[in-house]
């Protein structure tokens, strides 16, 4: 029998259903506080009561003392009492948009307020409120224009008569929130009083400790909330956004709290040291000495390698500090224990940089299985996703066997058809171009070493990384020699002109030259090009097309000064078989000049390469620039880095060269990056794509919260992994996991 159910029964019966589910923060907006003001706070990405709730306030305006009219100067914060005698709206007149003018008098002095709009619509709201004859509280910034004192755009409330005015209420301060066209803040806070009023304290659990809260002498969550969106006081304000501070640093470190608990509970294999394998016998072949901190990072790896306990470790170090070669020893340690170690890294550049650095340290000891392959030795295999079908069977093959004791490779290696059965390391190179669930998944069950040549500071490293012990290379192994940095203006003719004299010159003397654009085309974007850095990290507005790959390299052709120099380019969209004749080409002085975008930025060595130049250096963010000029010094040979820019003084875009152009330690600048940075993108959520970031967690200046938070989060996770006893907490770490964390990765 057919059901007589029909479809809007049908609706009206599922969305009763789905309203069962809904708590008191998940509900939707709409339901609340009406469809209109609901859509419009959708855009701003809030659309349930929990994420209004959050949406708190940025900054404070006062009323200003109670005055009359006559008292008032220009500047002066203030609250008027008055009556409106007049109020017009009209188009404006030299620009698009309307314009709002209401006079307002005491009864002895008058007094005109100015609202404006791009279209009249939220004037004649304004009006329909402010007729004339409405008596009312007005409060702002007095201003003077042509002459004659005004307020634009007060804040107002109707009163009914002069008793009804209340004087604690004007000294209350006026919470000012981020906000849209559509929406000013005015209407969000009118939304949040609708919506404080239909939660209770029950609707909101405490993801803190009651003495975690004793302890810091902070109030609870409800009444944060309150003294947020009402304070009574600036010191109420403050008091809530500490709390929150606390919160937001306390769920997340309880997060990375249990992913490290959830790491030990999956052995990984015992891989001890041995004095007669392939790492003793590359030990011996080195030709120089192991810095201090190279010995001694190389010593804590040894020992968490030995261990069941799965290391999970992040090795930070300036560029040229020998990362590579602690990982390699590492590696070849997993080796000697029958294992397989991998390396990942972030673009086919160079991973085939990584296998050609590796070949040559190894010689014998990696040709396991060759004519003149030593008794020990192991086999490299490089997987790439460009590799032709016939040659990426075969590594599989070789991978999934056994054969293969170092695998190299990128982003292939994450694909559900590459088989390790034997995997004992995972290196991840230049962590930041990776997600975690991506690094998490390829390395369950076995040790991983996390790589960056960015030095990240303290507190990034604390809310980032939590979860990793951190091991730090501070100095540099003998030849490396200090690069001298010069800004280029752009504009300064006979400067750039000499730029391209003097690549002539170390071409001539048997140099190399990198010359760095941050586009591959007027039309076409390189992927990691610098564009995302320069976005994150400064407001300046470029007002010119960035230099491309393809102009330079087209103009550089021309140059009297580089006639009869072969010239070659890079960039991440050429097949990997391009890219690697052309850095060959480069490395043997086939084309001693090589432009590219950034895909030469991280880990390639061509010793001979004695010159950098970075076109529109404005563009790119100090980490980049840093890890670019790492790009020469490599050899005996002095080098130079010339950063060719258009930024001006006094601009984050011009600070950020001078502190690349005042040094060549990378911990200094990573520090300096940080103070120039803008506090809500400090860890990278805007690179990542993802809209979540910390909210009200400053790692530039919330370093002790951080730690109290990270102290008390991971106690509790020691003693309850899965917070059990800890309802709320446990289910504010599954918001911020439902979102992508990913993002925490991208510092």
């Amino acid at each position: 029998m057919a059901s007589s159910t029909t479809p809007e029964r049908r609706h009206a019966l599922a969305a009763a259903t789905e309203a069962e589910t809904w708590t008191a923060l998940s509900r939707p907006l709409e339901r609340v506080i009406g469809k209109r003001t609901a859509d419009a706070l959708e855009k701003m990405g809030l659309a349930t009561v929990g994420e209004l709730l959050g949406h708190l306030p940025f900054r404070l305006a006062r009323r200003g003392e109670l005055l009359p009219i006559q008292a008032v100067r220009d500047g002066d914060s203030v609250t008027v009492v008055a009556r409106v005698i007049d109020t017009n709206v009209r188009p404006m007149n030299r620009r698009r948009g309307f314009i709002l003018n209401v006079v307002i008098s005491d009864g002895e002095h008058t007094l005109e307020l100015t609202f404006f709009a791009k279209s009249s619509r939220p004037l004649n709201f304004h009006a329909s409120k402010l007729r004339p004859g409405t008596l009312a509280t007005f409060s702002g910034t007095i201003s003077s224009y042509r002459g004659q004192l005004q307020l634009s755009h007060p804040e107002y409330e109707v009163v009914e008569d002069l008793t009804a005015v209340d004087a604690d209420k004007i000294a209350q301060p006026i919470p000012i929130y981020h906000a849209a066209q559509k929406i000013p803040s005015w209407k969000i806070h009118k939304a949040i009083q609708v919506v404080l009023e239909s939660v209770a304290e029950s609707d909101l659990p405490d993801p803190l400790p009651s003495d975690y809260l004793n302890e810091h002498e902070l109030p609870g969550r409800f009444e944060a909330l309150q003294n947020a969106h009402n304070p009574r006081t600036e010191a109420d304000w403050q008091r809530a956004v500490l709390r929150f501070k606390h919160e937001e640093a306390f769920v997340l470190q309880a997060l990375l709290a249990q992913r490290a608990h959830a790491v030990k509970a999956s052995p990984a294999p015992v891989m001890p040291r041995i004095d007669d394998g392939v790492r003793a016998a590359f030990d011996e072949r080195l030709p120089f000495d192991l810095t201090a901190g190279q010995v001694e990072v190389g010593a804590e790896l040894a020992a968490e390698l030995a261990s069941d306990i799965p290391m999970r470790r992040l090795l930070q170090g300036d560029v040229g500090s020998g990362k590579t070669i602690v990982a390699l020893r590492a590696m070849l340690q997993a080796v000697d224990a029958g294992r397989q170690a991998v390396l990942v890294a972030p673009t086919e550049v160079l991973a085939t940089q990584h296998l050609a650095t590796f070949q040559s340290m190894l010689g014998e000891l990696g040709m396991a299985g060759q004519l003149g392959g030593a008794a020990t030795a192991t086999s490299i295999e490089l997987l790439t996703g460009s590799l032709p079908a016939a040659k990426k069977r075969q590594v599989l093959a070789n991978i999934a066997s056994g054969a293969a004791g170092i695998i190299i490779g990128t982003h292939a290696l994450f694909e559900d058809l590459v088989q390790i059965p034997f995997l004992g390391l995972v290196v991840i190179d230049e962590q930041h171009r990776f997600g975690v669930d991506q690094r998490d998944r390829l390395a369950t069950g076995a040790h991983m070493l996390v790589m960056t040549a960015t030095p990240i500071p303290r507190t990034i490293a604390m809310t980032s990384f939590g979860e990793l012990q951190v091991s730090t290379l501070r100095e540099l192994p003998e030849g490396r020699r200090d690069i001298a940095t010069t800004l280029v203006p752009a504009l300064n003719q006979p400067w750039v002109e000499r730029v391209w004299a003097r690549a002539r010159e170390e071409v001539d003397s048997g140099g190399r030259v990198y010359v760095v654009a941050p586009r591959i085309s007027a039309q076409q974007a390189e992927d990691d090009s610098a564009q995302t850095h320069a976005e994150q990290q400064t407001t300046i507005e470029f007002t010119a097309p960035p230099v491309s790959v393809e102009q330079i390299y087209a103009e550089l052709q021309e140059n009297s000064e580089l006639a009869g120099v072969e010239i070659g380019f890079v960039h991440g969209q050429l097949d990997s078989d391009t890219k690697a004749l052309a850095m060959n080409r480069f490395a043997t002085g086939q084309t001693p000049i090589l432009v590219s975008t950034t895909v030469i930025e991280v880990g390639v060595d061509v010793p001979e390469a004695t010159m950098m130049v970075i076109m529109d250096a404005e563009r790119f963010g100090l980490s980049q620039l840093h890890q670019l000029r790492g790009r020469v010094g490599r050899g005996a040979k002095k080098s130079i880095c010339l950063a060719v820019h258009n930024a001006m003084d006094g601009t984050v875009a011009f600070e950020r060269l001078k502190a690349f152009e005042s040094t060549t330690n990378g911990f200094t600048l990573a520090q300096r990056d940080l103070e120039l940075r803008s506090e809500g993108n400090v860890l990278g959520s805007t690179q990542s794509g993802q809209t979540s970031s910390l909210k009200f967690v400053r790692v530039t200046r919330d370093e002790q919260i951080i730690e109290q938070a990270r102290a008390a989060a991971r106690q509790i996770v020691d003693a309850d992994p899965q917070l059990l006893g800890h309802p709320a907490l446990r289910s504010a770490i599954l918001a911020i996991e439902g979102e992508d964390t990913d993002y925490l990765e991208k510092a």
